[in-house]
């Protein structure tokens, strides 16, 4: 009785119990393993490139982890900490004494992380990530087109698997005419602009002429899981990699059973108990903003996720 009296909370995260829309910030970058279009490897460059984009959500390629190259330094945990959001690392292949591979930055913590082999020359992975209202994808694929094209299959089965909005981004060696963008534009809805205009260039970054960068959503028309698109931009930044860091925002649908997203502090009626979905009981709300971590909480017979 008391749902149509809740009322839209304004936050990064949001979203109105009348139509279970969230927004969500999305960036991807392909880092170079740090180093600019001078060669040096500056990290501090990189996160202030992320800093000032505030995303939600981060897909980064070529990341290090404790690599020689990059003074055996584990990049993502070191970005991670830099900008205050979690880090998950996604090895491909070892190289001279680390590893090297893709990177997910998150300001939720995961809840479940997988990290699935693809093929190519160099050897290469698709790092998912689930979150509370979505799962995020980030990868970057060969070179070969046999092997990209291969490697789509493997992405549509991880993506058909989640109950939840399915989000993916990378550097994929492709152009939006090529064969598989054409196939992926089958089952994705693509939310950075494939139109060939220079505002969309990502790649090379000092004068960018092409579009290789991308970031997506799987379902297309009445499954598409994107409501609308606030924004697209590629971020102009020349000099920290050799790639354009590309930001979008989104409005998307939440996942069935989720009647509310709400801040830190959770909206309910006096005196009612709040639980987990393990059944705990996690506070006994005397007032109106009971304070909680980040999580899915059942309160007064609603589910709210709490950002």
């Amino acid at each position: 009785m008391y749902a149509g009296m809740l009322l839209c909370l304004l936050f990064s995260l949001t979203a109105c119990s009348q139509d279970d829309v969230a927004s969500l910030r999305i960036l991807t970058y392909n880092i170079r393993h740090g180093a600019g279009m001078d060669d040096v490897i500056d990290l501090d460059r990189q996160a202030a490139v992320i800093q000032n984009a505030t995303p939600d959500v981060v897909g980064l390629q070529e990341v290090d982890s404790c690599v020689k190259r990059s003074g055996y330094i584990p990049q993502a945990a070191v970005l991670g900490s830099k900008v205050g959001m979690y880090a998950t690392f996604g090895p491909a292949i070892p190289l001279t004494g680390g590893k090297y591979g893709v990177a997910i930055l998150s300001k939720e913590q995961p809840l479940s992380v997988r990290n699935i082999p693809l093929p190519g020359a160099e050897k290469r992975t698709l790092l998912v990530c689930e979150f509370e209202a979505y799962v995020f994808a980030c990868t970057h694929l060969d070179l070969e087109e046999e092997n990209r094209l291969t490697s789509l299959s493997i992405i549509l089965e991880e993506a058909a698997r989640w109950d939840k909005p399915f989000f993916i981004c990378g550097d994929w060696n492709d152009q939006p005419d090529s064969k598989l963008i054409k196939e992926m534009k089958k089952s994705f809805f693509f939310i950075n602009s494939l139109t060939d205009n220079s505002a969309n260039y990502t790649f090379p970054a000092k004068s960018p002429n092409k579009i290789i960068d991308y970031i997506a959503s799987y379902g297309i028309g009445s499954n598409r899981v994107v409501k609308s698109v606030k924004k697209r931009q590629v971020i102009n930044e020349p000099m920290a990699s050799d790639h354009r860091p590309l930001l979008v925002e989104v409005k998307f649908e939440l996942p069935t059973g989720i009647d509310d997203v709400q801040s830190s502090k959770l909206q309910t009626q006096n005196d009612k108990a709040c639980y987990d979905l393990n059944g705990r009981q996690v506070a006994n709300c005397k007032s109106t903003n009971c304070k909680l971590p980040s999580g899915i909480f059942i309160s007064d017979g609603r589910k709210t996720l709490v950002k």
